[in-house]
């Protein structure tokens, strides 16, 4: 097991995710989707800065010329964090209100992809997109329940996903070029007693770093044989995701929930919507910039 010590950074987030390291910003970033608000930690200072949008705010990515690419209900915006102008960009399930997007990460090229939900958690609502310049959003994988962490490996030939209640990782082929993907297996299976797989990082030897909503903890799977490698635990019982950062991007920054807690856990786990950050032996790989 990984060492379990961490430095807290204190946000109570209702359903804290969708942490990104901004390198040029020398800043750590993620929302609570429910509340609507983006958290930026300044990793140097160790200050911590909140904004707020009227909308379930469920992803954070970073953009060309210093602004943020968010991810609001089922809507994709452009923010500028100096001027705080938001310019809305496109949509996707236009005539489906209780939907929201999930998850997202920039592939080399780029391009967004990004996952739905129904608030409802109706099995198979959910859908993969992926967007490019163009802002066409192309749906790449349907029938999806709670669509969620994403990966690729260095050599951008695969690509891994997560559709939580499958408690699976799944692999597929990536053709970098065309942004197509084909399913090729199962790469690791999460066992139940370990909780659900949540969002998801990968390192710089191809390893992955997952969050274990239920499972108090990170755990890294390496997908060539299904192997659990090693754990990061917690104090809380959701954890939903993960991702590295710092000037050596040797750090990782994990989010977690208080959703789905009754007010006696939230007394046992008074650290639940905190973010956690850790420092880890193996370093990971930086996030793209989005080409939007």
């Amino acid at each position: 097991m990984l060492s379990t010590d961490f430095t807290t950074i204190p946000s109570q987030c209702f359903l804290g995710e969708g942490p990104l390291w901004h390198a040029e910003r020398g800043s750590f970033f993620w929302v609570d989707i429910e509340k609507g608000n983006l958290f930026e930690h300044h990793l140097a200072t160790n200050v911590t800065r909140t904004r707020h949008f009227p909308h379930r705010l469920a992803v954070v990515l970073e953009g060309q010329e210093r602004k943020l690419i968010l991810g609001l209900d089922r809507k994709l915006a452009r923010f500028d964090l100096d001027t705080g102008e938001l310019e809305w960009l496109c949509e996707v399930e236009e005539n489906l209100p209780l939907h929201r997007f999930n998850d997202g990460k920039v592939d080399a090229k780029g391009r967004i992809w990004i996952g739905t939900l129904s608030t409802l958690f109706t099995e198979g609502a959910g859908s993969l997109y992926r967007i490019g310049p163009d802002l066409v959003p192309a749906k790449m994988l349907a029938d999806l329940t709670i669509s969620n962490g994403m990966a690729w490996t260095e050599d951008q030939k695969t690509f891994y996903f997560i559709d939580t209640p499958t408690r699976q990782i799944r692999e597929f082929d990536f053709d970098l070029d065309s942004g197509e993907i084909r399913y090729r297996r199962v790469a690791a299976e999460v066992p139940e007693k370990l909780g659900s797989p949540d969002g998801m990082c990968i390192d710089q030897e191809g390893m992955l770093w997952v969050g274990h909503y239920g499972g108090s903890g990170v755990f890294s799977w390496n997908p060539q044989t299904g192997e659990l490698l090693d754990r990061i635990i917690l104090p809380v019982p959701h954890v939903t995701s993960c991702c590295f950062g710092g000037e050596n991007l040797d750090y990782l920054l994990i989010t977690t929930a208080q959703e789905n807690l009754s007010p006696e856990q939230l007394k046992q786990y008074p650290q639940s919507g905190d973010v956690f950050l850790v420092k880890v032996n193996v370093p990971g790989c930086r996030s793209n910039v989005a080409g939007v």
